[in-house]
C-alpha cells in the first residue's frame, strides 16, 4: 500500500458523483457511518484526501477528492474540479435535494501555517475525525487529515481539512447536503 500522501497536491481532483463508490477502491484510513432522521451518512478518511455519501431513499449522493489517475467509474459522475485556488458549486440531485461546496487550496507562511496547524490540531481532538500521517512526515510538523461534521434533521454540513506541511498548504472543503429544499 502506498504512503499517504504521496500524491501530489496539485493534481488532486474533487469529484461529484450521484451514487455510492465502493470503498475497495480506496485505502481508508478511517471510516464513520451512522443514521441521522431519515438518511444514513458514510465518511471515509483516504490518505490526505475523503470520500463522503448521504444516502436519503434510493438516492446517493458522493463527494470525494484523489488524484485524477485514480481509477473511478464513469457512470454517476456528475462533476469533477481541479484543486486550484478557490472554487463553489451548488446543484440539486435526485430532483429533490440541494448541495453546496466550497473548497480553497490556502498556502501560507511558515509561522500561518504553524499556527493554522497547532489551531485545527487542537480542534480535532475534540470532535470530529482526526487521522495523522507520521511515514510521510519530513519536517516536525506531521501531514493530517481532519473531518468535522454536523448532522441535522434536514442534511449534513461537512468540514474538511487536510494539511500538507511540505507545501505549507490547507487544503479545506466545506459541504452541505441539504434534504430539506426543494431543487430551485
Amino acid at each position: 500500500m502506498d504512503t499517504p500522501l504521496d500524491q501530489s497536491l496539485s493534481e488532486l481532483t474533487f469529484y461529484l458523483y450521484e451514487r455510492a463508490i465502493h470503498p475497495e477502491l480506496f485505502n481508508i484510513y478511517a471510516s464513520r457511518q451512522f443514521f441521522q432522521g431519515g438518511y444514513e451518512v458514510i465518511i471515509w478518511i483516504t490518505g490526505g484526501s475523503h470520500v463522503a455519501s448521504i444516502f436519503a431513499g434510493p438516492h446517493c449522493m458522493t463527494e470525494l477528492i484523489c488524484s485524477p489517475d485514480q481509477m473511478l467509474p464513469e457512470r454517476g459522475l456528475m462533476q469533477r474540479f481541479a484543486f486550484r485556488g478557490e472554487k463553489s458549486h451548488k446543484c440539486s440531485w435526485a430532483h429533490k435535494h440541494n448541495y453546496m461546496m466550497n473548497f480553497q487550496v490556502e498556502a501560507m507562511s511558515a509561522n500561518l501555517f504553524r499556527q493554522t496547524h497547532a489551531d485545527l490540531t487542537g480542534m480535532a481532538k475534540k470532535r470530529g475525525m482526526y487521522i495523522t500521517y507520521p511515514q510521510a512526515a519530513r519536517n516536525e510538523l506531521v501531514p493530517f487529515s481532519y473531518l468535522d461534521y454536523e448532522a441535522r434533521r434536514d442534511g449534513l454540513q461537512l468540514h474538511a481539512f487536510h494539511a500538507f506541511p511540505d507545501h505549507q498548504t490547507i487544503l479545506k472543503t466545506q459541504s452541505i447536503f441539504d434534504l430539506n429544499r426543494q431543487a430551485q
